[in-house]
């Protein structure tokens, strides 16, 4: 029997991982707060659409949430029309969004007392990942949820890891952003240093990216950055957003993130510039 799935937020992410899940066969039911989307959605994939979380939910074997924050979270799944009112004992509820762990472990206990499995498991890979159905995908919870989960969620990921019990999903995304706001940052002095010095930067580029200065970051935005193109990619207000996220965790485990707190300013700044919307690799506009 095929096996039903509702997939409860279609942004640039959750819009073509929910086509994917689709394209492998699953009857999936959607929902978003802008119906329109939905609608859009469902023209696209001949699918279905719900008015609400929880009638996007019902009978649903696993439930997939992606939205922006901890109060979208919280709204989607526990407010008054939130997926759990509808979801059924031994379905599990795999949050995709990039939260804070309190959020997951929150959650975790909640549908731990109604006997629903719960995955926090934020994804890494940008609009382009998702939609080439290439994520990495960062899972906490208990093994039992994630082995039932895994197959389904390998329809739009080439990566998918149980790394720990709840909160540990989220825990990683953090590591994940605290390393690319910190090659991000690197790569854009490294060109501004270059064009400082009257370098071809493109041609530079195509030598050290051979070398140990290569990154995915080098790789996909050093010709953008050169282009001055940033109206793409991931945005520097969602960013700031994941990087706060780490900081206010670093401060309740004692770690010290100063290159984080450093580059969040420079995003700030950027956010000045009037760039909220514009691609991370925009720290370089700083310079200019």
């Amino acid at each position: 029997m095929t096996q039903k799935v509702a997939f409860i937020g279609l942004g640039v992410m959750g819009y073509p991982m929910a086509g994917h899940l689709h394209q492998q066969g699953y009857d999936v039911c959607v929902f978003n707060r802008t119906t329109s989307k939905a609608q859009q959605w469902c023209e696209q994939y001949a699918g279905r659409m719900a008015v609400t979380p929880a009638e996007a939910a019902l009978n649903a074997d696993i439930v997939f949430v992606c939205v922006g924050n901890d109060d979208d979270v919280r709204d989607v799944v526990l407010g008054e029309q939130g997926a759990l009112q509808a979801m059924s004992a031994e379905s599990i509820l795999v949050d995709h969004s990039t939260v804070s762990a309190d959020v997951a472990r929150e959650l975790y206990a909640i549908c731990k007392k109604q006997q629903i499995g719960f995955l926090d498991a934020p994804v890494s890979g940008g609009q382009a990942g998702a939609e080439n159905g290439q994520l990495t995908v960062m899972v906490g919870g208990d093994s039992a949820d994630f082995v039932r989960a895994e197959p389904v969620i390998n329809s739009f990921a080439r990566c998918c890891k149980l790394l720990g019990g709840s909160g540990s999903g989220q825990l990683a995304k953090m590591m994940n952003q605290i390393c690319i706001a910190g090659v991000v940052q690197g790569l854009a002095e490294a060109l501004h240093f270059g064009q400082s010095a009257g370098m071809d930067c493109a041609a530079v580029i195509e030598v050290i990216s051979q070398g140990a200065a290569q990154s995915w970051q080098m790789q996909n935005r050093y010709q953008t950055m050169l282009n001055g193109e940033y109206e793409h990619g991931f945005a520097v207000d969602w960013m700031r957003k994941d990087l706060n996220i780490a900081l206010q965790e670093a401060r309740n485990n004692g770690s010290s993130l100063p290159l984080t707190a450093l580059v969040d300013q420079f995003y700030a700044e950027v956010q000045k510039l009037g760039g909220n919307r514009w691609d991370t690799s925009s720290l370089l506009t700083r310079f200019k």
